[in-house]
């Protein structure tokens, strides 16, 4: 093991993708280095962290000086080398914990989310001189940080994916199991596995599944995972009933086990509007299931149309019941895809090997 000390820091209250990342890498990392966390107060990750020292900050604002000063002191504390943070709203605490801590740490954010307007104001210009490295998530990101922040305070910036591990699969008996508890029958089975709020774009299924049971076609579909806005979660409810698709459309909440619907589904989507990677169509790639994703954003660097998946106009819900519609009527296609899908996740977005390049990265900073 190394002595170089790293912090992973986490402030968001949320639990999706960005947040189990961090506790992933606390959890990798800690293998090769010297790691500690910070989560916040009301965080859901304690539970994910696994025998990595971890502490709680009470975060209130992206502009607590308390927390800051909180931040500063474990750093000086744990003789922290390098902070490794994920949630953009948490670097203005990470940048003054650093201006007022005695080590002075490098700061390296993974960051996962779009850049879409420039930085070239003081405030922005005062928080990126402070970032050593920015790790993009994808070619695509990297490109809009080369964009929108001026080559004078930009970051260096590192191109690594996100890996999806290698998952427990179910063998035939128990899949078959699984669909006689979820009451499938012979139905075609279509998975949208993810935090449920507008930008994934549910409501896109729900209009399709319309068009797909008015041509009386034997599928269901399961929408898993838990709403970031009841609000949106009630609108998309109350459309599945005034379209009377009750018995095609299941909410099922949150689920431990999202690779389990993966198995069972005959295809999974991504139906976000520009989403910036999509570890769950890697994730289903490699169980084996189809994927079709819209054509944007980071998805475009995991789906090669046609190929490993299939790709829809992104917000058209009727091409997006024609990519599901061709998959019901072609099953030989169906499979291909699946299997050329398996075997670029596991050649391209195994999380094993993106680790591997995440500890080379950082031993070397």
């Amino acid at each position: 093991m190394t002595n170089k000390k790293i912090l992973e820091v986490c402030l968001s209250p949320d639990l999706g993708g960005l947040e189990l990342y961090m506790s992933n890498c606390s959890n990798e990392l800690s293998k090769e280095f010297d790691v500690s966390c910070v989560v916040s107060t009301n965080s859901k990750l304690k539970d994910f962290i696994k025998n990595v020292k971890t502490f709680e900050i009470q975060r209130k604002s992206s502009f607590s000086f308390v927390s800051s000063f909180r931040l500063a002191k474990i750093i000086d504390q744990e003789d922290i080398d390098i902070v490794h943070l994920h949630w953009t709203k948490d670097i203005p605490i990470i940048v003054l914990a650093k201006l007022l801590s005695k080590r002075k740490p490098k700061i390296v954010q993974t960051r996962h989310m779009t850049m879409t307007r420039f930085k070239d104001d003081f405030y922005h210009n005062f928080l990126y001189k402070s970032i050593d490295t920015i790790i993009c998530v994808t070619k695509a990101l990297e490109d809009q940080i080369n964009k929108f922040i001026p080559e004078k305070t930009r970051p260096k910036t590192k191109v690594i994916y996100l890996g999806a591990n290698a998952p427990e699969l179910l063998c035939d008996d128990k899949i078959e199991e699984f669909k006689k508890e979820l009451e499938i029958g012979s139905a075609f089975i279509v998975g949208l596995v993810g935090r449920i709020n507008e930008f994934k774009g549910q409501h896109l299924l729900i209009e399709a599944m319309k068009l797909l049971k008015e041509k009386e076609l034997n599928i269901k579909a399961y929408i898993v995972g838990s709403a970031m806005n009841n609000e949106y979660l009630e609108k998309l409810k109350q459309q599945v009933k005034d379209y009377s698709l009750e018995d095609n459309i299941i909410f099922t909440g949150f689920t431990k086990e999202p690779t389990k619907f993966m198995q069972v589904s005959d295809v999974i989507l991504m139906t976000s509007k520009n989403e910036t990677f999509g570890l769950v169509t890697v994730e289903a790639m490699k169980v084996g299931t189809a994927v079709v994703g819209s054509n944007s954003g980071g998805v475009l660097e995991i789906i090669d149309d046609k190929e490993s998946g299939l790709l829809f106009e992104t917000g058209d819900f009727k091409d997006l019941a024609s990519k599901i519609e061709m998959l019901y009527d072609d099953k030989e296609l169906k499979n291909k895809l699946a299997k050329a899908g398996h075997k670029k996740a596991n050649e391209c977005f195994d999380s094993n090997k993106q680790f591997e390049k995440l500890n080379s990265f950082l031993k070397m900073i």
